[in-house]
């Protein structure tokens, strides 16, 4: 029996829909499924370029020369150290030492006025440059006791029970004060009867004060 024309095109284009239509099936199927996994992951689709900006920029611990040559007020200008991107930098101070008088007077005013240097808030430009300070409880110097080696000196507190990070910043502070140092070293002790140590502080130091300081016979 002959088939009609009519019916003859009419199955083809069914035939030819045929393929078509599952592959707009399988587009639709694998766009559904592209879109959960992005909102699982917290993505949101968009059809619009979108521009993050760059990437976070690192600490750069670096003050603008505008803060590093500020005029001082009445007082010394001298460094300190401060904790940034956990290592330790210098930044510009001015400390006034009070009860200042000749020997061992002059170089427990000029240990304490350091100290309070490194208790003193970060400024706002410090902070933003990543500084902070691990020196946040209040500590009285005294000069070395009976005993003790010529230019030591003898903190409220045992210097090994201080945050490691916080005693680094004392060394190396002290360190590079003619008033507090010994042949850049720096004689330590607490109010204990435990004798003083003599610290070292070195780049090491400086690049992970978060480690045990080195220490040298007395």
């Amino acid at each position: 029996m002959r088939v009609p024309d009519a019916d003859v095109r009419t199955a083809r284009r069914r035939s030819a829909g045929a393929p078509r239509a599952a592959r707009g099936l399988r587009v639709l199927a694998a766009a559904a499924v592209l879109a959960v996994v992005t909102a699982g992951c917290g993505i949101r689709t968009t059809s619009v370029p979108v521009d993050a900006g760059g990437a976070p920029s690192r600490v750069p611990c670096s003050l603008s020369e505008a803060a590093l040559t500020a005029a001082p007020d009445a007082g010394v200008p001298t460094r300190v150290y401060l904790v940034c991107a956990s290592g330790l930098e210098p930044v510009h101070r001015t400390v006034r030492p009070e009860g200042a008088g000749p020997g061992d007077s002059a170089r427990v005013a000029t240990a304490q006025a350091l100290l309070e240097a490194m208790r003193e808030r970060p400024s706002e430009r410090e902070r933003q440059a990543g500084f902070t300070t691990y020196l946040d409880e209040p500590l009285k110097v005294a000069a070395g006791r009976a005993g003790d080696p010529e230019g030591a000196l003898r903190l409220s507190r045992q210097p090994e029970d201080l945050p490691p990070a916080a005693l680094a910043q004392i060394v190396c502070t002290y360190a590079e004060s003619d008033a507090t140092s010994v042949s850049g070293t720096v004689l330590l002790g607490g109010p204990g009867k435990y004798p003083v140590r003599r610290y070292v502080c070195d780049e090491s130091v400086k690049a992970r004060p978060e480690s045990p300081l080195p220490t040298r016979a007395p």
